[in-house]
């Protein structure tokens, strides 16, 4: 809709709200039921991401993506800034030379795209990656492939596109965590998994996010923020493994109704954020 072509702001007020009464109408007629665990789609997303991300909180969701996987529900990866340099860990395990292809050309999109306006993808990781013990893209892009277990790769997708392939899949998004949420939603993803080891707080409405601190520290500081405390790994308390299932099965409640701590906040709401393709000036 715009303003313009509608006749003026109340005129373009007006038909937006008959557009969702509409839907409302049609919301109103889904009933929750009972569902195997095939069906879910879970997001796996990482920001503010410190040097104990790929040791601990990454490759415990890696174990729970894995489980999943195993039960026939679907996993997905994305962030492709954020893998570039480690794309080989994931080509290897394409199922087919064409979803592997697939993969390497989103990866040179992005060097195309970085070039066009000055850029370059070596100058990931962030300044708070830094401050969190990250000193170089391959780094992070090793913790955040971790993130995605050992399972083959069924197909890679393009921003927001429906994800319709069971299994572990991957999508082309920004490493930005809210645009790279909001593209998985808008494929299908139904309940999210985000690591953090800098204590990001974001929530992810209608789907439920769930937070996965990378050290204890930072879960002892936020213990109003983070579901999982991964730190327990660093600590020699429990096991990658051990960790892993913990999420899996954390996954599984929150899909059935457990409401995760951004919910229990209200988080969420205002981080919609679709990806805008193109330098903003």
């Amino acid at each position: 809709m715009t303003i313009q072509e509608l006749g003026g702001t109340r005129a373009t007020v007006r038909e937006a709200t008959a557009a969702v009464r509409d839907l409302l109408a049609h919301a109103e007629t889904f009933r929750r039921t009972t569902l195997p665990v095939s069906e879910l789609v879970l997001g796996l997303q990482c920001g503010g991401s410190d040097g104990y991300s790929g040791i601990t909180a990454n490759p415990a969701l890696g174990v729970a993506s894995d489980l999943l996987v195993a039960h026939g529900g679907t996993a997905v990866l994305g962030e492709t800034p954020e893998v570039y340099g480690a794309e080989h860990l994931l080509t290897r395990r394409a199922v087919s030379p064409e979803v592997g292809q697939r993969l390497v050309d989103r990866i040179r999109w992005w060097q195309g795209y970085v070039d066009t306006h000055q850029g370059s993808l070596d100058n990931n990781p962030s300044p708070g990656n830094k401050a969190g013990g990250l000193t170089t893209i391959l780094e992070k892009s090793l913790g955040a492939v971790a993130k995605g277990g050992h399972s083959d790769l069924q197909a890679v997708y393009e921003y927001a596109e429906p994800v319709t392939s069971k299994g572990f899949v991957f999508m082309d998004t920004p490493g930005y965590d809210p645009v790279s949420a909001t593209g998985m939603v808008a494929g299908g993803a139904n309940v999210m998994c985000f690591t953090t080891g800098r204590g990001s707080v974001f929530g992810c409405k209608p789907t439920p996010s769930i937070k996965l601190a990378t050290n204890s520290d930072t879960y002892r500081r936020m213990t109003d923020d983070m579901d999982v405390n991964c730190g327990e790994i660093l600590d020699g308390e429990k096991t990658v493994e051990e960790v892993g299932r913990e999420i899996y099965s954390l996954v599984v409640e929150v899909a059935s109704g457990r409401r995760t701590l951004s919910e229990e906040l209200g988080f969420g709401a205002e981080e919609f954020a679709p990806w805008h393709v193109g330098a903003v000036m």
